[in-house]
């Protein structure tokens, strides 16, 4: 059996407009502590990650307090956006909604969440490969999570989403046997 603690990232700066150094903010530093209590009494065998800052930076003081190195791969990062539709346009829920109703919706230049989740899961089943039978913590971000939930329990939608949305961290665990999910578990960090 394979653990998978997904970590989705604390709190981030989003006056910072560069998303793969965008820092946490204080608020996300306090409560990534939330995070590493949770992960406390679990058994670890390797911290992984997006490379995107936010996402390292939330799971770093559990990889430090257990020694453990963070291996950040690539396509575990947060979906491209599209260059005309952002955080900030008035119509980004709907343009989400859009995306969650028709997976290959896609605002102009940016990732459709299918690419999103065709990338996330060809990543995870590496993972599920080369950590078979091992815990391993997966630092993550939002749409990524959801798109991986999606894929194996397809009734979480954009209300489930909408729901995480303000949660900041939250943390998914999934098991595995072999490459078939077993099980998933969403928990909600700020009421354990």
């Amino acid at each position: 059996m394979t653990t998978i603690y997904f970590i989705r990232h604390a709190q981030a700066d989003n006056s910072f407009r560069d998303g793969r150094n965008r820092p946490l903010t204080e608020k996300g530093m306090t409560d990534r502590g939330l995070a590493t209590a949770y992960l406390s009494d679990k058994h670890v065998d390797a911290v992984l990650s997006s490379p995107f800052r936010r996402a390292i930076d939330t799971i770093k003081p559990f990889a430090d307090a257990r020694g453990l190195s963070i291996v950040t791969i690539e396509d575990f990062r947060e979906r491209k956006g599209d260059s005309g539709m952002n955080l900030y346009h008035p119509d980004f829920k709907g343009f989400m909604e859009r995306q969650w109703a028709d997976f290959s919706y896609t605002y102009s230049d940016g990732e459709c969440l299918r690419d999103v989740q065709v990338r996330n899961i060809a990543a995870l089943s590496e993972v599920l490969k080369e950590y078979e039978n091992q815990s391993v913590v997966i630092g993550t971000h939002g749409t990524s999570l959801s798109v991986i939930v999606n894929y194996y329990d397809n009734s979480y939608r954009f209300a489930d989403f909408m729901a995480m949305a303000e949660r900041l961290p939250w943390a998914v665990k999934m098991t595995f046997d072999g490459a078939n999910c077993s099980g998933i578990e969403k928990i909600d960090l700020f009421n354990q």
